[in-house]
């Protein structure tokens, strides 16, 4: 192997090391929402915030913080010192391991700069990613701070799906970015009609991502805990009750409940047609061993989306039961199905232009 492809090799993995943490992040994040930790920590600490209380008197300093917000005087008034340690935990866990991607990739760039592992065309994409990092820590502050005045006692909905967005938007940079130092030009497939197929996919995925982070912010699956209808109908009621029309698509419950089921259903009709497409294109090796991943990973995402409703009659407060593991399942497999359709958008591309 030459010098210039095991510094590609070298810095693919580190970027691959990226997104498995950012994978987990995003997974702590849902952790973070579905135990109802988001707002226990009041302060956006990023230095001094590493450290999580040390003894009873920082802890109760703590706790004294949060006693000061909506969610607590509002709704987890009964709460006692443990369980805030509690829901400290994951919040705290949560920006720990967010503060670890950083310094992976901190200290990474660092060591591979030094070492001349870079090309000239890597450092702009790398300078990206790390503003599009820093970014997303600030919207991330930006919606804990909208729980934490008036009379919220989560998070804005809106805002949390802007930081879920946006945490997939890095997931999906920090990917590609890799695939192009890993995958060689004669591994691509060239096929206009299904890149095509694929930009939709993508397109309607992102929106769907997006209503299911609305679903999240809004505990909207107990809305309606039925299926196939929505509380019996299926066409409901009262999805557009709000006076103001444009706000019902991302404040009512029903209306979002509906367009992440339609969306749900959608792409599943969607991936199949493509996938049939792409069974009869002629392609390389690694397209004919990957083209079968958006199909697999859509079919046990609309079974999960399904169970996540079903289940969600069984929640219990402060209880991690089957709906949360269904949920947290659910959102993970997202982010694969995500990333399947990023995957094939990169090794299938525009037919060349015969000269």
């Amino acid at each position: 192997m030459d010098t210039t492809a095991r510094s590609s090799k070298l810095v693919a993995t580190w970027l691959l090391v990226g997104v498995g943490m950012t994978v987990i992040q995003i997974a702590l994040g849902g952790i973070t929402r579905l135990t109802g930790s988001g707002l226990s920590i009041t302060e956006w600490n990023v230095i001094t915030g590493t450290i999580p209380p040390l003894n009873e008197q920082q802890w109760m300093e703590e706790f004294n913080k949060y006693r000061q917000t909506p969610q607590f005087y509002l709704l987890n008034f009964d709460f006692t010192l443990s369980d805030f340690k509690f829901i400290f935990f994951w919040e705290w866990f949560h920006r720990l391991w967010a503060k670890l991607i950083s310094m992976v990739f901190a200290v990474g760039f660092i060591w591979f700069l030094l070492k001349g592992h870079f090309k000239k065309e890597m450092i702009r994409p790398l300078l990206i990613l790390f503003l599009l990092g820093a970014l997303q820590g600030a919207v991330g502050w930006i919606m804990v701070a909208s729980g934490l005045t008036g009379d919220a006692v989560y998070v804005k909905p809106t805002r949390l799906a802007l930081h879920f967005i946006f945490a997939l938007g890095l997931l999906c940079y920090t990917f590609w970015f890799a695939l192009q130092l890993l995958v060689k030009k004669e591994q691509l497939t060239y096929n206009t009609g299904a890149r095509k197929w694929n930009w939709l996919l993508l397109c309607l995925l992102v929106i769907q991502l997006l209503y299911g982070a609305l679903m999240a912010g809004h505990k909207a699956a107990t809305a309606a805990p039925s299926w196939p209808t929505i509380n019996g109908q299926w066409i409901p009621e009262k999805m557009f009750a709000n006076e103001h029309f444009l706000l019902n698509f991302i404040d009512n419950k029903t209306l979002i409940h509906f367009i992440h089921r339609g969306l749900a259903y959608l792409l599943l009709v969607l991936i199949i047609i493509w996938t049939l497409r792409l069974f009869k294109t002629k392609g390389t090796g690694l397209f004919d061993r990957t083209r079968w991943m958006p199909l697999a990973v859509v079919s046990l995402q609309v079974l999960l989306g399904i169970a996540v409703v079903l289940t969600s009659t069984g929640i219990e407060p402060g209880k991690w039961g089957i709906f949360e593991w269904t949920a947290q399942l659910h959102q993970l497999i997202g982010m694969l199905l995500l990333l399947s359709l990023v995957w094939m958008l990169y090794i299938v591309r525009r037919e060349r232009a015969v000269v």
